[in-house]
């Protein structure tokens, strides 16, 4: 599927391949029945925060420069946990940036609830209109939680880091929240979860490292008792602002 819309020429690089895959699930066969269970279980039953209302772009900070913030991604970037937009993840992340580089922040978020990288790549990206200063990417929880390959993650993360470094110079990647920690989820669950979300980080710290690009682990990130939203699984306000410190220490180190 052709992307459009870039601004520039995309980067293209040989990628990084993952041989070593770890299996979805990679327990024992009554490991494997009994999480199968859960999983059916915990899709049917959870019930996850919807996308908040609130505008998706604003300015903040003072000065006569401007930076331009464009973060893509899904339910992270799109707010979920949180009463409002404002409260959400991007718009802490421009008044740190703003903070930092003595300038004004105009930001704006392309997400949705359940969106995967595949669908950063070639939905989000695309819309993106303009040149930004900063591309932020977070995505990487569903596609764990659709028991996606490690290959297949570093294939579309590849792919929407091309298409990121040629509509921008500065990108900053974040990884996965921290759903093998999500006090809604049986244990049994959560530590197969755990197995891949470690083995996405590695392989997103590689593909990251390679390029250059700053890469936030938020995946094991010490939680505070407040970090969790009502429905167990996002971030709250306190989460987000948790996060947003991990990634400009990150953007900024």
């Amino acid at each position: 599927m052709p992307l459009s819309g870039a601004s520039k020429s995309s980067p293209r690089r040989s990628p990084i391949v993952f041989t070593d895959q770890v299996s979805f699930f990679a327990v024992n066969g009554a490991q494997r029945m009994v999480v199968l269970a859960q999983a059916a279980w915990a899709s049917k039953t959870v019930k996850l925060a919807a996308e908040p209302p609130g505008e998706r772009s604003g300015m903040v900070g003072e000065g006569r420069d401007e930076l331009r913030l464009v973060a893509v991604g899904d339910s992270i970037i799109a707010g979920c946990g949180v009463e409002d937009q404002a409260d959400s993840l991007t718009p802490r992340l421009a008044v740190g940036v703003a903070e930092k580089e003595g300038k004004r922040v105009s930001w704006e978020t392309h997400a949705q609830l359940g969106a995967t990288m595949k669908r950063v790549r070639y939905r989000f990206l695309p819309e993106i209109d303009s040149t930004p200063d900063i591309l932020f990417v977070c995505a990487g929880s569903n596609d764990v939680m659709a028991r996606r390959s490690i290959a297949e993650w570093a294939d579309d993360l590849q792919g929407a880091l091309d298409e990121a470094q040629g509509l921008c110079d500065r990108v900053w990647v974040c990884s996965s929240g921290q759903p093998h920690r999500s006090p809604v989820l049986p244990r049994t669950l959560r530590n197969a979860l755990e197995q891949q979300v470690n083995a996405q980080t590695e392989a997103s710290v590689a593909i990251c490292a390679e390029r250059g690009i700053p890469f936030a682990d938020v995946t094991h990130i010490p939680l505070p008792p407040a970090f969790w939203a009502s429905d167990g699984f996002h971030p709250s306000a306190v989460g987000y602002e948790v996060a947003k410190d991990s990634i400009l220490a990150a953007a900024y180190s």
